[in-house]
């Protein structure tokens, strides 16, 4: 057959497609509006790569982290940066104080002047959130006056809280760690971190594949809508001389236009979900709308597959349908599906798989075209067997209501097409249940326990700034929602000033706030004791003596540095080590706030351990803003039973991200796909309502139409995903366990949507049934 003749005829049948009145426009809309569907999510895949780019590249431009030791030296280019990130209403927000030393101090990203001390520049999400009702709380926190907002070039995000301060007296502060002088912003130097090992890796591949994959299944289903009435068309063709290939291309031919439709459907759709992008965050996640920008390579990759995809998807759909002058062989009983080659599918998958159990993370990487292949070949096997699934089961359904018999006769006659609606959901839904089952298989490896004894504390606070002892513990006590506040000041001492070979540290605190760190026999304030039996007690036999002079507050740089002079007093009294709320077990020196000489006050900076009262709301935010008024500085820690790794959540974030866009698609895809099932029944139910028929009898055959498939569907995606959930961890070599609430919530999700959908189609399906849909115009 020559190209000729094949161009010929798919531009018949586009032809067709566009000039068959009425009825030919709402079937090739409903089509471009399906396909489009599918490749606006497909454009959103592509440009993703871009917009973390984008994101990762606005993050690095502004890095004010030197990981340099030692500070630079003053100059007209240098500004002192101090790192003030807070934490509000569980929202992270960055935050820096400037301090610039010469008229050529670099400029933060996104800023055009410093702020003046006691002004701030702010996002436009942070400038928002302090105008609201709901920032009360933050305003007092950030006591400054907004001047300004920062640009897009200095945000990751829409949705991202950040600002920054004016301050002055920073050079005091400069410690390498929270204050830095630097001469730019940009990447520096950085420590070499660890990449994805080759489990994090098989994350990445499966939330991909698995994503994806549904996509592709609707845009085959959507493709196929109009499928009668087009096989109707295609036998009056035959009547006029066509053959039967020559049919086949021509219903090509308008599959191809719908498709080609359908990309221009899916660009506008894209292009105005894009523009929308800036309203939306999910995990903390939010991109501007240049953000998303689809690489051209891939955007092509896109615009030549939908078409192509639309032409072999409706010739493979054709291959079996006998179409004749006098009608379509598929108005008859079709002959029974054959189920060994359906077969096939899964257990290639299963194949390609298999070889990789027990690598884990110690044997090199997974191959990823194998993991690739085999996970698509597991999930199209479902789209493969649920046909036959439902035609095995619908066969034997016979007696019944009169709307169980409506619905099960139908689906005896069209089970392929019952198939179709539900494939697209069971293949997500067999997708994410193996994706939890990897998840929560691997979880543990990437969470650790801490040491924290949160019954103890769930909060701890370091203030630097040379406020009292006594103000800060009273200040912290009376913190609205703060059951107890125990403070305890830190510092050390060394037989010498500067660069000690021997160094203790020294806690200064009231006795019940020493309890929290040691074990005491008895205390009484004006005494003094020293840690004994720890695993490090060496320095502390060495110059905790009595006699013994040492220094306060030494210094670890070759800069000169005032230390006051201490001569240890006899009678020390002994106490055992005890870990503090955090896990720690200090060695050392423990003072009461009567003993400590004057002159050690200076440098000394408290650490506050707070417990809070559950009952009241915003205590966590209540205390930060304690902590500010004391130091801006201040850190503030909360205290978690665990930890778990930043790139494990990062993936799960994607995947969470990514599965909300797979789950709107699924639900206006199956919605579309319901109208069309209507459409297609539209002079049957006019016809039934016409004799006599009840609605609500037609409405519950709708109904059960939908509820065997998804039913059949749901179980055999269940079996599916428990099964590659299963090799999956078995490949991690990780122990195979099944989280039967999290499979049961996934299965839910799934008829819950369809549900909904179902609903959503009831109004249209009720102007349907009414007699005059019988009027032919």
């Amino acid at each position: 057959m020559s190209a000729g003749q094949w161009s010929r005829d798919l531009g018949m049948g586009a032809k067709f497609a566009f000039t068959g009145g009425r009825e030919g426009w709402v079937r090739v809309l409903l089509t471009a509006v399906g396909v489009g569907l599918g490749v606006a999510l497909l454009l959103l895949t592509t440009a993703l790569p871009g917009a973390i780019k984008a994101r990762d590249d606005r993050g690095s431009a502004r890095d004010d982290f030197t990981y340099i030791s030692e500070a630079k030296p003053k100059a007209d280019d240098t500004l002192i940066i101090a790192r003030t990130d807070s934490t509000y209403h569980s929202e992270d927000i960055r935050g820096r104080l400037t301090e610039p030393e010469g008229p050529k101090a670099p400029l933060p990203p996104g800023i055009t002047k410093f702020p003046a001390p006691g002004d701030m520049v702010v996002s436009p999400a942070l400038d928002r959130l302090l105008k609201s009702d709901s920032g009360k709380l933050l305003r007092e926190r950030l006591p400054y006056r907004v001047t300004g907002t920062i640009a897009q070039s200095g945000l990751i995000g829409p949705a991202e809280l950040a600002y920054y301060a004016g301050a002055e007296g920073l050079g005091k502060r400069l410690s390498g760690g929270k204050v830095e002088r630097i001469d730019y912003f940009g990447p520096s130097v950085k420590p070499p971190g660890e990449g994805l090992d080759p489990v994090l890796l098989l994350l990445v591949l499966m939330v991909f594949t698995v994503l994806l994959m549904p996509v592709a299944v609707f845009i085959a289903a959507a493709v196929r809508f109009g499928g009668e009435r087009r096989d109707r068309r295609l036998a009056a063709l035959r009547l006029v001389g066509a053959d039967g290939r020559m049919t086949r291309r021509i219903a090509a031919g308008e599959a191809l236009a719908g498709s080609l439709l359908g990309l221009v459907f899916g660009t506008a759709f894209f292009l105005a979900g894009r523009q929308l992008v800036a309203l939306l965050e999910v995990r903390d996640v939010s991109l501007f709308p240049s953000d998303l920008d689809p690489s051209p390579a891939l955007a092509l990759l896109v615009a030549a597959a939908v078409p192509a995809a639309a032409v072999l998807v409706t010739l493979l759909a054709l291959r079996g349908v006998v179409i004749e002058p006098l009608g379509v062989v598929r108005t008859t009983k079709p002959p029974r599906r054959r189920l060994w080659w359906r077969l096939l599918l899964p257990l290639a998958g299963l194949g390609l798989l298999y070889p990789m159990v027990g690598q884990g993370n110690g044997n090199g990487d997974f191959n990823e075209w194998m993991v690739i292949g085999g996970t698509v070949l597991l999930l199209v096997g479902i789209t493969a067997l649920l046909p036959w699934i439902v035609e095995a089961v619908v066969a034997r359904l016979n007696s019944g209501s009169v709307s169980w018999q409506l619905a099960v006769r139908r689906l005896q006659l069209s089970s392929g097409t019952a198939a179709r609606l539900v494939n697209g959901i069971a293949v997500a839904v067999a997708g994410a249940i193996a994706l939890q089952m990897l998840f929560s298989g691997v979880e543990a490896a990437y969470t650790k326990e801490t040491d924290n004894d949160v019954s103890r504390a769930q909060m701890t606070v370091d203030v630097r700034g040379g406020a009292s002892q006594e103000k800060v513990a009273r200040e912290f006590a009376q913190t609205k929602g703060v059951q107890t506040a125990k403070t305890i000041t830190t510092t050390y001492v060394g037989e010498r000033t500067n660069n000690p070979e021997t160094s203790i540290e020294v806690a200064v605190g009231s006795c019940a706030a020493l309890r929290e760190v040691a074990t005491l026999k008895s205390c009484r304030d004006g005494e003094i004791y020293r840690i004994l039996g720890g695993e490090y007690d060496e320095g502390t036999r060495e110059l905790a003596q009595a006699g013994r002079t040492v220094y306060f507050d030494p210094s670890y740089t070759d800069y000169e540095h005032p230390a006051a002079a201490w001569k240890v007093p006899a009678g020390l009294k002994t106490a055992a080590p005890r870990e503090d709320p955090t896990g720690y077990a200090r060695d050392g020196l423990l003072i009461t706030p009567r003993a400590l000489p004057a002159a050690a006050t200076a440098g000394l900076s408290q650490k506050v351990y707070v417990r809070f009262d559950p009952s009241v709301p915003d205590s966590r935010d209540n205390v930060r803003n304690t902590a500010a008024r004391f130091d801006p500085l201040a850190d503030v820690y909360n205290m978690t039973v665990s930890e778990q790794s930043t790139q494990f959540r990062s993936i799960r974030t994607g995947l969470f991200v990514g599965a909300t866009c797979v789950l709107v698609l699924i639900g206006a895809s199956l919605l579309v796909s319901q109208l069309e099932q209507l459409r297609e029944r539209k002079k049957l139910l006019s016809s039934l309502v016409a004799f006599g028929t009840r609605r609500r009898t037609l409405s519950l055959s709708v109904l059960w139409q939908t509820a065997i498939p998804i039913t059949l569907g749901l179980v055999l995606a269940s079996t599916v995903g428990l099964t590659l959930g299963t090799v999956l961890l078995k490949m991690t070599g990780t122990k195979v366990t099944v989280d039967w609430l999290s499979v049961l919530t996934m299965t839910g999700i799934g008829a819950a949507v369809v549900l909904v959908v179902t609903l959503l189609s009831m109004p249209p399906l009720l102007r349907l049934m009414r007699p005059d849909g019988l009027r032919t115009e």
